[in-house]
């Protein structure tokens, strides 16, 4: 079976506003569900592709923060 996960998670949310993509950011985080690590790798992977280079560098400085945080928990 041949299985486009990015056109299939991007297909499910393509008529989402902010606030439904907001919700499905917070339950796919709160869960913690593995299942959805995917999901948000296609999301992140949207917003990257948005993004100038000031933004990137914003988001690498926060993952950086983050990934710091994450470890020393």
């Amino acid at each position: 079976m041949d299985l486009n996960l990015r056109k299939a998670i991007v297909s499910n949310i393509a008529e989402n506003d902010q606030g439904q993509l907001e919700a499905t950011i917070v339950d796919a985080i709160q869960d913690g569900e593995e299942k959805m690590l995917p999901g948000l790798g296609v999301l992140f992977e949207l917003i990257w592709e948005q993004s100038d280079e000031q933004d990137k560098h914003d988001m690498l400085e926060a993952l950086e923060q983050g990934v710091k945080q994450a470890n020393n928990s």
